[in-house]
Formats: structure tokens, sequence, C-alpha cells
């Protein structure tokens, strides 16, 4: 299936989350329930890196909070759901809504200027302050960086899968 490109700046950015949440899926996809819930990690003071399971509801979580800055700066209302512990089918399903809910976030911005994007400050809780082609990066990154947290628990989960297993 040939890939569809988004116009624009930001277009590339969402293509490029969309990327990252398909290899985060693949690695994700291939581990049993077992897999999923079992604490791998008993000694992080990170409650959110403690199984895959604290791992996946936390970026999604996480992906939810990058589309609401960006809604602040747009002036646009936010309704992100509380943050709370998916199971492995429920975690699916809302990384999905989460990357639906950063696209409709976006809709209508993709050819935005490079200075309107630069021009658009989004100061974070943990204080650093973005533009919006930074939040996007930042959002990328945090994807890629817990895939590769979860391949280093279970090596083989960065084997490729069949198609039914997407």
């Amino acid at each position: 299936m040939k890939p569809t490109y988004r116009k624009g700046a930001l277009g590339a950015l969402l293509d490029e989350y969309e990327r990252a949440a398909s290899e985060l899926r693949r690695v994700v996809a291939s581990l049993s329930e077992e897999e999923f819930t079992r604490i791998v990690d008993p000694r992080t003071s990170d409650e959110n890196c403690r199984s895959v399971q604290t791992i996946r509801s936390h970026v999604v979580s996480a992906g939810y909070g990058y589309a609401a800055y960006m809604r602040g700066a747009f002036a646009m209302t936010t309704d992100r759901p509380p943050k709370r512990l998916l199971s492995h089918r429920e975690v699916l399903e809302e990384f999905e809504a989460m990357l639906a809910y950063t696209i409709a976030t976006l809709e209508g911005r993709w050819e935005m200027t490079d200075e309107t994007i630069e021009s658009t400050i989004i100061p974070s809780n943990w204080g650093v302050i973005y533009n919006l082609e930074q939040m996007l990066e930042h959002a990328i990154v945090h994807v890629l960086r817990h895939r590769r947290q979860i391949e280093k628990f279970f090596p083989k989960a960065d084997e490729p899968q069949s198609p039914n297993m997407l």
C-alpha cells in the first residue's frame, strides 16, 4: 500500500508521528498478554516505566497532552481523557484515538508557514518552551524512545510480524 503524504511541514511531521506510532504498534502487537502486563523494571522510580502496560498508557496520555498543548496555542477547546491504566486491547484503541485527536488539532494547518510555526509558542509543564515544530518533534521522539525501551525488554519484539499481527 502506497503511503499518503500530507502537505507542508506540519503534514510531514504528522506523517512521521504516524510512522513512529506504527513501529510501536508492531512491537507491542507481538507481545502476549502476560508480557504486556509483566513488571519488567521493578527498580525504576518512574511508575510510567514498570511494564509495557504502564509505558503504553503513559505514551497515550502524553500524546493527548502534546495535542492539548497545541490546542491551547490555537485557542481550541481540549477534551483529553483522564490518564488511566489501559488494557492491551484498550491501548491500541486509545492510541488510535489519540492520533486522531492530534490530527484534528492540526487539520487545516498543514501548510502553515515556517514563520508561523516558529512563532507558535508552547510552554510545557516541565519548564521547556517549545515552538509548534519542536512540540511535534518531541511527541515523535517520545514514541520512538519508548518503542526502543520495550524492544530492550523484549528483544524478539522488534522482529517484523505478519500483516495479521499489525
